[in-house]
């Protein structure tokens, strides 16, 4: 079946073998109920050893199915109201970071995230989800916007960077970056941060600083790619599960070294396998975050914000 991963393959024989059965007596000639029972009690438990049990290289396989929500499936699904808002005023529209205005139970967001393809010409349109500095621009634009009119700022991470092209460094990809690094941590509205997917060294952190940051239990956040990293260490791009453990760049491992502020559970097998229930998740980590902050002073926000990306590095 399209879309499995390796390690899954247990499952999918257990699951074609219950299928199978299911069809043979679907007519009522013969009962296979214990049969499919029997296996249906396997299934589950195999689903939980496997899943349970996941490699931080297994973790970032599942963060890039191709099947798990995207920044415009959250939107929908937890929000409403939303208009998108395009362009950075200097050269154009990048539509690998999408951004607007919603409504989350009533309540007015700002939302920006970063936008992958479901096929290969959406792919190409988006950009793999890799932003050039004009969609850095965006977001720093519509950010402002929300400053503006005291609305707060949800940001949805995924991304395997930001775009290292020719275009992209002419236009200042690094500086755009940096600007909005700076420019984040000032901001005077409460800032909510979630990875959804891929958090890829600066192309996540340039919509990335945030008062709250939580990383999807089958996401990662990670100041470089298990891809790159291998093919720094070892030159070979083929030890990227090893360079995937030595990063640390899981929900658990991040928590732990105090880089970010909790781990949002997933459905079991990951978030494309039950969208509405990872929806949700995130819907209840993101109104139990913005309720703290919103009791929070602005100028104590704003210290405490700097103070926490300050301290980082230093445990």
């Amino acid at each position: 079946m399209a879309g499995r991963l390796d390690f899954e393959k247990p499952i999918l024989e257990l699951e074609m073998k219950i299928a199978e059965l299911k069809s043979l007596a679907s007519d009522g000639s013969i009962d296979l109920s214990d049969e499919i029972k029997t296996l249906e009690a396997r299934l589950e438990k195999v689903r939980k050893e496997v899943f349970e049990s996941l490699t931080p290289w297994q973790k970032v396989q599942i963060a890039r199915h191709p099947k798990r929500p995207y920044t415009i499936d959250y939107v929908h699904m937890i929000m409403v109201d939303f208009i998108e808002l395009h362009g950075d005023r200097m050269f154009q529209d990048d539509k690998a970071i999408v951004g607007g205005l919603a409504k989350l139970d009533g309540e007015k967001v700002l939302l920006i995230g970063h936008q992958k393809g479901r096929d290969t010409k959406e792919n190409l349109m988006r950009n793999f989800g890799s932003a050039h500095p004009e969609g850095y621009r965006k977001a720093m634009r519509l950010m402002k916007l929300a400053e503006k009119f005291d609305v707060p700022i949800i940001t949805f991470i995924d991304t395997p960077g930001a775009y290292p092209g020719v275009g992209a460094e002419e236009r200042g990809q690094a500086n755009s970056i940096a600007h909005n690094l700076m420019e984040m941590i000032d901001l005077k509205v409460p800032i909510v941060v979630v990875v959804i997917g891929e958090g890829g060294s600066g192309g996540a952190l340039g919509i990335g600083i945030g008062d709250r940051v939580f990383v999807m239990e089958n996401a990662y956040y990670s100041v470089i790619s298990p891809e790159g990293c291998a093919a720094i260490l070892w030159k070979d791009r083929l030890k990227a599960p090893e360079a995937a453990e030595v990063l640390k760049l899981t929900a658990k491992d991040l928590l732990g070294l105090g880089i970010i502020d909790g781990e949002i559970p997933e459905p079991l097998g990951g978030a494309h396998r039950d969208p509405e229930k990872a929806a949700q998740s995130v819907k209840k980590y993101i109104k139990k975050a913005l309720k703290e902050l919103k009791a929070i002073p602005t100028e104590k926000l704003l210290e405490e914000r700097y103070e926490k990306f300050r301290s980082m590095g230093s445990m």
